[in-house]
């Protein structure tokens, strides 16, 4: 996916060689949509050029910085001297990423894409994540909840999501969720101490998964789930919590599982 717009100055921006003059070096902008920029030859490098050819190589890909941007005269700007060693990587590798997640999103969605589909999504996710690779990682790491006040259907996230897990592995994903539990009988806190631990002697945790509880405030408890990847952590954390509303239900009481936290309106 290429921007439309123009860059901002100081901006880090892909460039590829495209021609090579005595005096600098026309690069096509890999970034935005028919940008072409100038490096002037003052800028290709510290100190006395003998040779720019020496320095830059026709078709090669460079990391250059963003130094003006003239929209009225189509020209922009181009410093190549001033971007070091650790940029030039980190730069190189948010862009291959960027056109990994341009494939993933491809593939989620069909290559066939229409302006108003592109329009409704990808605005969205980078207007939240910034990157469309980011988006791609939160899906693995929150699953639904990534997508959380994003105009996407059902269908579009789930798919979303499937080829992020396809594709990005991470150490550990955690994934929440609040019970309410409530029981008006004499033994009440007793039913849902019971609820809690029968789930927790009931449901088996794998070794390389991390299961906590912590009473929020009455009726709310928030479960979390540690887990290699993000459709276990969703299973252990639905079974857990199953659990323990069947468990506070045969002992006379109610219980509600949700995702987000429950604010009292005289909070």
């Amino acid at each position: 996916m290429k921007y439309s717009g123009w860059p901002e100055v100081g901006e880090l921006v892909v460039c590829q060689v495209v021609d090579i003059e005595d005096f600098g070096v026309f690069c096509d902008l890999q970034e935005y949509e028919e940008k072409r920029g100038l490096i002037h030859i003052s800028e290709v490098a510290s100190g006395w050029i003998k040779n720019i050819r020496d320095h830059v190589k026709k078709g090669h890909l460079v990391v250059c910085k963003i130094l003006t941007v003239s929209e009225s005269n189509h020209q922009i700007d181009l410093s190549l001297k001033d971007v070091n060693d650790h940029q030039r990587s980190e730069k190189i590798q948010e862009w291959k990423n960027e056109q990994k997640a341009d494939k993933w999103l491809e593939l989620a969605l069909g290559s066939d894409l229409s302006n108003d589909q592109f329009n409704r999504i990808v605005p969205g996710l980078l207007n939240k994540y910034e990157t469309l690779y980011a988006a791609f990682e939160c899906a693995v790491i929150d699953g639904k909840s990534a997508f959380d006040e994003l105009d996407l259907t059902g269908k579009e996230i789930d798919s979303i999501i499937s080829i992020a897990l396809e594709n990005i592995s991470l150490s550990k994903v955690s994934v929440s969720g609040y019970v309410d539990l409530e029981c008006s009988a004499p033994d009440g806190i007793d039913a849902i101490r019971d609820a809690l631990k029968s789930a927790e002697e009931s449901i088996t945790i794998p070794p390389d998964v991390e299961l906590d509880v912590i009473y929020v405030g009455s009726p709310e408890y928030l479960i979390t789930i540690v887990a290699p990847d993000y459709k276990l952590a969703e299973s252990l954390l639905d079974q857990y919590a199953n659990y323990i509303l069947q468990s506070i239900v045969k002992n006379g009481g109610t219980g509600k599982f949700h995702r987000d936290r429950h604010i009292d309106e005289d909070s």
